[in-house]
């Protein structure tokens, strides 16, 4: 997979809970210079993948400027795009690219592609129970765990643990399935990346929240689901994965997810109508300054995600029409 940062500072290592990772913030970015707002309110609906992020971000952010109010709507990806058609949102935040049959009414009604802003990235995990011992899970058999149509593994079924490799006591017991619902990005990017674009198996329990998903697999000891990696906890272990069975495993990992070594890397979003239509509003604009600022993701890794580098944040400024704040 190709890198999805590469040049940026990390040093990683074991924090206290299991599988979390310490990383430093790329130290050429600057810091954040608040600028004096009047009043306003902005409006973001989208992601629950980001929505915690969102929250950090928000708390922090109109601490320096209170007389901005943002408000925040987290149901799923799926919701971003209308909210930003219909202007009850000026912010979509998606944990997956929008697509064509979402853009497209977009760019008919203000005359511009929206624009997409990488604020974070994520390592979209596989959770099992902490006290699951699995090593190491393959895309193919996350396919035949998750899938009854099995596009991407030719058909095998995993049902028990012991189908997925493990031995003992394990050997028999069933797979318990948890998952995101339809209208999340992290739900449409695990059918696009692990099933072929095929079908999830029906006893496979949506949840409408990522905490949820690993509030149920912690609860489960034969659970397995997946979550943003902003989203662990101690009580699971994010399994590394291997592209196919040829593959070396890769874990959560900074390094592994900047390197795109991590089969499920990924970058987490914030779409926004295009400035060559309109320009956004002065507090919009400081909001999304602050974002890709040292502060904002600062918050990026207090909240369990990882930071974008320099050069996306200068990409991200000029995505928005504005210049380097930092100049």
């Amino acid at each position: 997979m190709k890198s999805l940062v590469s040049g940026v500072v990390i040093v990683f290592g074991l924090a206290l809970a299991a599988q979390a990772y310490a990383v430093d913030l790329d130290p050429a970015l600057p810091p954040y210079k608040a600028k004096s707002l009047g009043d306003a309110t902005i409006k973001s609906v989208g992601s629950d993948t980001l929505g915690e992020l969102m929250r950090v971000w928000v708390d922090d952010f109109t601490k320096l400027n209170p007389n901005v109010k943002i408000q925040i709507e987290s149901k799923g990806s799926g919701t971003a795009p209308a909210a930003l058609l219909d202007e009850t949102s000026q912010l979509g935040p998606m944990s997956r690219p929008m697509r064509s049959e979402e853009y497209e009414p977009l760019e008919k009604k203000f005359g511009a592609h929206p624009i997409a802003v990488p604020v974070a990235v994520d390592a979209l995990a596989v959770y099992v129970n902490k006290d699951n011992p699995i090593q190491c899970l393959t895309i193919e058999q996350l396919d035949q765990i998750f899938s009854k149509t099995h596009l991407y593994s030719g058909g095998k079924n995993v049902g028990t643990w012991g189908d997925a490799g493990l031995t003992g006591d394990w050997a028999s017991q069933p797979v318990h399935l948890f998952g995101r619902n339809a209208e999340s990005g992290t739900h449409d990017m695990f059918v696009d990346s692990v099933l072929a674009h095929g079908e999830f198996k029906d006893e496979l329990k949506q949840q409408p929240g990522s905490a949820d998903v690993v509030k149920l697999v912690a609860n489960d000891k034969f659970a397995i689901g997946y979550s943003g990696i902003g989203y662990l906890t101690d009580g699971v272990r994010a399994v590394p994965l291997a592209a196919t069975a040829a593959d070396k495993c890769h874990d959560t990992s900074p390094e592994e997810t900047y390197s795109g070594a991590y089969p499920l890397a990924r970058y987490l979003y914030i779409y926004m109508k295009n400035p060559a239509s309109k320009p956004a509003e002065p507090a919009i604009t400081e909001f999304m300054r602050y974002i890709v600022s040292k502060d904002g993701q600062s918050g990026t890794i207090r909240a369990g995600f990882y930071p974008i580098r320099n050069q996306i944040r200068l990409k991200d400024l000029a995505a928005l029409g504005v210049g380097d704040a930092a100049d």
